[in-house]
């Protein structure tokens, strides 16, 4: 299994960007996704999961009502959509896949892809 993500940039507080991980390889239409982040000197944490059928979704508090997941099974992507972001939502975003939801949110997904940055300025 294969994770490309893109979209990372540099936008101003209050702004908006839309990251998206291409999936490849067997198995993928049945796994969950997910987003986790790395900032500068901390850990990675959980962002956002989706479940297989895309019936269920997790975000972290710090995102919640900010961020949207979501996925298109028939592109065979994961997007997140980041609006009124916060410099502290500056990090290195990896996406990760896993044949169980839950375990998404549990930092030990399977496969995980190489990241993309965003920058927040204040």
């Amino acid at each position: 299994v294969q994770l490309v993500e893109s979209g990372g940039g540099l936008v101003q507080t209050g702004g908006s960007l839309r990251l998206s991980c291409v999936v490849s390889g067997r198995g993928i239409t049945t796994n969950a996704r997910g987003w986790y982040r790395q900032a500068p000197t901390k850990e990675r944490e959980f962002v956002a999961a989706i479940s297989w059928n895309g019936d269920r979704t997790r975000y972290s508090e710090s995102v919640e009502g900010r961020f949207i997941i979501s996925r298109d099974d028939a592109e065979n992507t994961v997007d997140l959509q980041m609006t009124n972001l916060k410099p502290e939502d500056t990090a290195t975003y990896y996406c990760a896949t896993d044949l169980f939801f839950d375990t998404i949110q549990k930092g030990h997904p399977s496969h995980w892809g190489q990241g993309t940055q965003v920058i927040v300025s204040s």
